[in-house]
């Protein structure tokens, strides 16, 4: 009895990856091995390869050990960044990470799936894109297509397949709203502008 699925009609050929043979053999077995040793001591160096290869890095990143980059070359951080031990971007498509970002240890990062309807099991690729102040939480997935918004938190172990909005934290698999988040000290346009709201409402 056959199930219907056919891997064996599988064609990914239409996917560009971006860069030459060479220069993803360079990353793979070169590149890489260096960017996630335990043993280089630099988060600087870190940052220096990964800028060789491709990536945008802006200043005062930080990059903990044994980060797994699938292609630098796909990759955009922002100013003040911290990534942390073990975080596996697996950007077969663009991961942009804004401005005073923090991805916590062990957080995945996919941009690539299959679809499930297809016999060939026909490949799906969709950015990750992590606006500025957000946090994704020890341990969570984001899935192809994830969005945290300004200030958004995506909690410790959740799995994210949407959009997280602005200042909201999300949290469980599926992750679903749990509570607002409130930075102490002065106050974002987007809070200012909700407490306003709510009180007109509120009249």
């Amino acid at each position: 009895m056959s199930s219907g699925v056919k891997l064996q009609e599988y064609d990914n050929s239409w996917y560009d990856p971006g860069r030459s043979v060479v220069w993803r053999a360079l990353w793979l077995f070169l590149g890489q091995p260096i960017f996630r040793c335990f043993l280089l001591p630099s988060s600087r160096l870190r940052v220096a390869l990964l800028r060789r290869f491709g990536a945008e890095i802006g200043k005062g990143v930080v990059i903990h050990s044994e980060v797994v980059v699938k292609y630098p070359w796909k990759l955009s951080v922002g100013d003040y960044c911290w990534i942390g031990e073990r975080v596996w971007i697996d950007n077969v498509t663009t991961v942009h990470i804004g401005n005073n970002v923090c991805v916590s240890q062990g957080s995945y990062l996919c941009t690539g799936n299959h679809d499930w309807s297809d016999p060939t099991f026909g490949l799906r690729v969709e950015e990750v894109n992590l606006l500025d102040g957000a946090w994704a939480g020890a341990m969570c997935t984001l899935l192809p297509g994830s969005l945290l918004g300004e200030g958004a938190v995506a909690a410790a172990g959740s799995v994210v397949s949407g959009v997280i909005p602005p200042f909201e934290i999300f949290g469980g698999n599926p992750a679903v709203f749990l509570r607002k988040r409130h930075l102490k000290g002065p106050r974002s346009v987007y809070q200012i502008t909700e407490q306003l709201s709510y009180r007109k409402e509120a009249r």
